[in-house]
């Protein structure tokens, strides 16, 4: 499940992998929420949302886009707030959540890390064979993300192993140093 997190438009989509490159987009939303509505009950509709596909769709892992900089303050913070209600919800269920910035997710859709919100709509709409391009943005930035981490997702579980059995040989190390001073 790819989220595109935000206050006003949080983009929901689901795809399945079917190993490789190869992936189908099963699902894809926006969820709206007015300005005009206090802040706890737009994180509510958005957590709602959420926790329905959540529930709906059981994904096995979340990719969440990872808010690291803009220039309006208020802007960020409700795109971290809606994040992290959907990465709370996903840990009451157990559903692994994975953070990816802009340019990862562009940079793996698009092959540049700068690449213009209309290049990654139109390698989404290719990538995943669509009839028409997704619409809002925010619907082609959640399956964006989707996409994404379904291609980096051996890379990183690789880079997890390569990182435990580092830890292990340092212990290892540490172990046989400390008896060899004893």
């Amino acid at each position: 499940m790819g989220v595109d997190p935000g206050l006003t438009r949080c983009g929901l989509s689901l795809v399945e992998s079917a190993g490789g490159r190869q992936l189908t987009a099963l699902d894809v939303d926006v969820v709206r929420t007015p300005t005009d509505m206090p802040l706890h009950k737009r994180l509510l509709a958005i957590s709602d949302a959420a926790e329905h596909w959540m529930d709906t769709h059981a994904p096995d892992v979340i990719a969440i886009e990872r808010v690291f900089s803009q220039q309006n303050v208020s802007t960020v913070m409700g795109t971290a707030q809606a994040g992290g209600v959907i990465a709370l919800a996903a840990a009451r269920r157990s559903i692994d959540v994975h953070f990816h910035t802009p340019s990862e997710v562009k940079a793996a859709v698009t092959g540049s890390g700068g690449a213009a919100k209309a290049q990654v709509t139109a390698m989404v709409t290719k990538i995943l064979a669509l009839q028409t391009k997704p619409a809002p943005a925010d619907a082609a930035d959640a399956l964006a993300l989707a996409i994404c981490h379904c291609w980096r997702a051996p890379m990183l579980a690789r880079m997890a192993e390569a990182e435990a059995r580092a830890v292990e040989q340092r212990k290892k190390f540490a172990a046989r140093v400390k008896a060899a001073t004893t």
